[in-house]
């Protein structure tokens, strides 16, 4: 995932922006959701936060409060560092958080949780729940035309081909998944659940 990552990171927010590749796709009310997205960010009362897998720091600009972007991908940091010049970044594992406990009051990530497998997902969360109170996950939406667990071929503009461990998640589901919260955001492309 490392390797596919530091390789996407200058294209990656072509996603949310939807052009390059993107930009044929049939996504109807992307761009008013993504907008919801952040302004629900936005709305979290102030809190020192740490956000996991970062990545570019399109979420991380959104974020309120004192902010610690984290994320394995120096080229994501780099990509980061630009969208959220306010923010401070670490390079490091996802997994094994390089902080003390109760170290946050809040930790985020953004479509990082739905690639994690089972064990891996656990890992994260204890980690998590080492360092702040609060969890907020935002990932992808489950709707019609995808399963609730895929593996994905990704293609990158440069024309390599990867494969992806990929979740979809109800935000009811994904609360009770982490042990209760409430929901931030329900949308047809994101969910956003406080934990």
């Amino acid at each position: 995932m490392k390797a596919y990552y530091d390789r996407r990171a200058p294209e990656y927010d072509e996603w949310y922006r939807g052009i390059g590749q993107y930009a044929e796709r049939d996504r109807p009310g992307w761009h008013d959701e993504v907008d919801a997205l952040a302004g629900a960010l936005a709305a979290l009362p102030s809190a020192r936060t740490l956000d996991v897998a970062c990545g570019t720091g399109f979420l991380t600009r959104h974020l309120p409060g004192e902010v610690v972007g984290l994320d394995q991908s120096e080229s994501m940091l780099d990509e980061a560092r630009r969208q959220a010049p306010k923010a401070e970044f670490v390079q490091g594992d996802a997994l094994d958080l390089p902080f003390e406990d109760g170290s946050f009051g809040r930790v985020f990530t953004g479509h990082f949780y739905g690639h994690l497998e089972g064990a891996d997902r656990e890992r994260f969360l204890t980690e998590a729940r080492r360092l702040a109170p609060e969890l907020v996950i935002v990932d992808s939406a489950l709707r019609e035309d995808v399963e609730p667990v895929e593996r994905q071929e990704r293609i990158l503009n440069d024309g390599s081909r990867w494969e992806v461990y990929k979740r979809y998640f109800e935000p009811d589901a994904l609360a009770e998944e982490l042990g209760g919260g409430e929901t931030l955001h329900a949308g047809r492309w994101f969910v956003a659940v406080r934990s």
